[in-house]
């Protein structure tokens, strides 16, 4: 197989950032060159990519993080993923007759999670001031910058639905009435302002720790807060199920809630300790996969071949059907994932893969669950007749339909090793209107609670929901490596085929990248309208016929995608002797890699 890559691995000792924007790459850089870590760094490159990846996540959005602290070893989950309110009750939501939670609008909202996660992690591992780290994001919204060819055209496609039905949304994203132009200097103006308003608002509050907790309570129940609950409130919007909402989400919800941190769920694989976000996101289903995966000779089938594809797809097909059975909040269900990640069950389950494609929804039967997996194989099979409107929320392959939302994720590693994999999402321009004042909508994540009780998805006051949001961190022999994507349903399969070639296969880190890539759609969907395709994969073209023929002929039902179209990894490497490496995808022409 060659070894062409379509960029060089970044290797380098002082420090690497890769994210899915170049700027926002070169803005966390800055930050390393600065004398800050890899957490400042962080930081500064997500509010960045919230300014010039705008269609893919914002403040008001959701983050998990998975962080490794190079003094201690420890590697701990940052959880900034906003919970239901405490009035969203499936009553509330059955009484307008709905089935689904749309996918835009005031019904869909969480707390706003995204930018208390980060200043969370700022204050408790960061090592700069809060106006310095804040200082590109602001700079970039007040002044401007380049829009992506991409926002212009999402923009384009949402600007009558923005204009009818949307005003603050038109005003903020088509300020001289229609999208901008490509690679033209978009401002967002607003957003800029916001920004600056909480630095100098918690300027005087004391010590940097001060002025970070000062900035929090700013935005939960502060001038941010009273933004957003007077524009929510008597207030009704149009969202993706045609109809005029009002929200649920109360000040109270917003004052009260934190983000946290927690610990990782690990498990182990050949030798690797590969570590997730807990239950509450789809994270558990790449330990799951792997798992199962162990029983097979991987190293010895053709990484690019028919053989290799299949049976990475029946074991994922397997796990997520777990994930639809038996995922959710830990906190306000038993999920049994000791089981899920057990030797004999993992063995169990790997028995039913064959040398053909299944059809079927098959989540495994755990004593006294078996309702759940009869529950997740009925909702899969049914037809939610979902009226789907312009501003629907799904963001798997939003490239290839541009009204949707999509995620972002960076990985950063600094000189004294500590290390950073996030991936934000949410709050993104087609998930709600903006916020008059503020330069920034809110965010559509309830739309992945069911509206049917007894479940460890069913909406519940104060819950988390279950998101797609799932960044990775791996080590073995003083290898480790922080590594992700966006993808929505996609992110655990793009992010596992590449570990799976690193791991037995050599691949370096940008030939994983360039890599043919491939998923599953046979499962239940996560976002609105929440679709299973059984048996449906999507391949890159550059796997050739034979391959594409062979998988047909196993009984999948074949979707080739356009070339170079399918997944958007970064990763970013601290081998054994210290030094680092860090690669970014080719794929839509956006993530850069940079480091020295």
């Amino acid at each position: 197989m060659s070894e062409f890559t379509t960029r060089p691995d970044i290797r380098g000792t002082f420090g690497v950032v890769t994210s899915t924007h170049w700027i926002a790459s070169a803005a966390g850089m800055r930050i390393l060159e600065l004398g800050g870590n890899a957490f400042d760094a962080a930081v500064a490159a997500g509010l960045v990519l919230q300014v010039v990846e705008p269609h893919l996540n914002g403040p008001a959005g959701d983050l998990p993080a998975i962080i490794h602290l190079g003094d201690t070893n420890e590697t701990k989950v940052l959880c900034a993923q906003g919970v239901a309110p405490e009035a969203a009750t499936i009553e509330h939501y059955k009484n307008l007759g709905l089935e689904l939670i749309p996918g835009s609008g005031f019904l869909a909202l969480v707390v706003p999670g995204a930018f208390d996660g980060w200043m969370l992690m700022l204050r408790d591992h960061g090592t700069m001031s809060l106006a310095e780290v804040m200082e590109p994001a602001i700079q970039y919204a007040r002044d401007g910058h380049p829009v992506l060819p991409r926002v212009s055209k999402t923009i384009e496609s949402l600007g009558s639905y923005f204009k009818e039905h949307w005003p603050t949304s038109a005003e903020t994203w088509m300020p001289d009435g229609s999208a901008p132009e490509e690679w033209s200097l978009f401002k967002n103006p607003a957003l800029g302002a916001t920004y600056q308003r909480l630095v100098d608002d918690s300027a005087d509050a004391g010590d940097r720790v001060a002025v970070i907790d000062k900035v929090r309570a700013l935005w939960r129940e502060g001038f941010v807060a009273d933004a957003i609950f007077d524009y929510l409130k008597d207030r009704k919007v149009m969202d993706v199920s045609e109809k005029e909402h009002g929200a649920v989400l109360s000040p109270k919800d917003m004052s009260d809630w934190r983000a946290t941190w927690e610990e990782p769920l690990s498990a182990t694989y050949h030798g690797w300790t590969i570590s997730k976000t807990q239950s509450w996101s789809q994270g558990p289903v790449l330990l799951q996969t792997l798992k199962i995966l162990e029983g097979f000779d991987l190293a010895a089938m053709d990484p690019l071949g028919d053989e290799f594809v299949h049976t990475v797809v029946e074991a994922m097909k397997l796990a997520y059907a777990d994930r639809e059975a038996y995922y959710g909040d830990p906190a306000f269900f038993d999920v049994p994932m000791a089981q899920l990640l057990s030797e004999e069950y993992a063995a169990g389950r790997r028995k039913l893969i064959s040398d053909k494609a299944n059809m079927e929804q098959r989540p495994g039967r755990l004593p006294g669950l078996e309702h759940l997996a009869d529950a997740a194989i009925a909702r899969a099979e049914k037809d939610f007749e979902a009226t789907r409107g312009l501003s629907a929320g799904e963001p798997t392959m939003s490239h290839l339909t541009e009204k949707r939302g999509d995620t972002v994720h960076l990985d950063v590693i600094d000189r004294w090793g500590n290390m950073v994999a996030a991936t934000p999402s949410g709050g993104w321009l087609q998930s709600n209107p903006v916020v008059p004042g503020l330069g920034f909508p809110l965010g559509s994540r309830a739309q992945m609670f069911w509206l049917e009780e007894g479940l460890p998805t069913s909406l519940k006051p104060g819950a988390r929901p279950r998101t797609t949001l799932t960044p990775s961190f791996a080590e073995k022999d003083g290898q480790k490596i922080a590594f992700g994507t966006p993808g929505g349903d996609q992110q655990d399969q793009w992010q596992l085929i590449w570990f799976l070639r690193h791991v037995h296969h050599g691949f370096g880190l940008q030939q994983g990248m360039d890599a043919s890539l491939f998923h599953t759609e046979h499962f239940q969907g996560s976002f609105y309208p929440r679709a299973a395709r059984p048996g449906e994969i999507t391949v890159e073209p550059s796997f050739g016929d034979g391959v594409i023929d062979a998988l047909r002929a196993r009984g999948h039902k074949v979707t080739v995608a356009d070339p170079m179209t399918v997944g958007r990894l970064t990763a970013a490497i601290r081998d054994k002797d210290g030094q680092l490496r860090a690669g970014a995808t080719p794929r839509l022409m956006q993530a850069y890699a940079v480091g020295r």
